[in-house]
């Protein structure tokens, strides 16, 4: 009886070490995302561009986190003053329709 405990777990160890883990998307490695202005230096951001600022913002007119981004803590509170002053001299709406 407590050969066959034994021998469930060696296999189920086993089994755990085979490439099918790479197919399963819970356990794909993600690879990180690179600020886009920490690896351009020429990039500049402004906010009197409304088609560079679209790409930071989603179809509701929401701008997004730094996850989907992938910029750094500086560059985002960068982007989102952008963004905010944009709205305010209505160069980028609010909501979108």
């Amino acid at each position: 009886m407590a050969d066959r405990k034994q021998n469930n777990k060696n296999n189920r160890r086993r089994n755990n070490n085979n490439n099918d883990d790479d197919l399963n998307p819970r356990f794909r490695k993600i690879r990180k995302k690179v600020c886009v202005m920490c690896s351009n230096k020429d990039f500049e951001l402004d906010y009197k561009n409304s088609e560079q600022l679209r790409k930071f913002i989603n179809e509701k007119g929401k701008i997004l986190p730094r996850r989907a981004t992938g910029a750094c803590a500086k560059h985002q509170r960068d982007i989102t003053q952008a963004i905010k002053r944009a709205r305010h001299i209505a160069i980028l709406p609010y909501t979108q329709n």
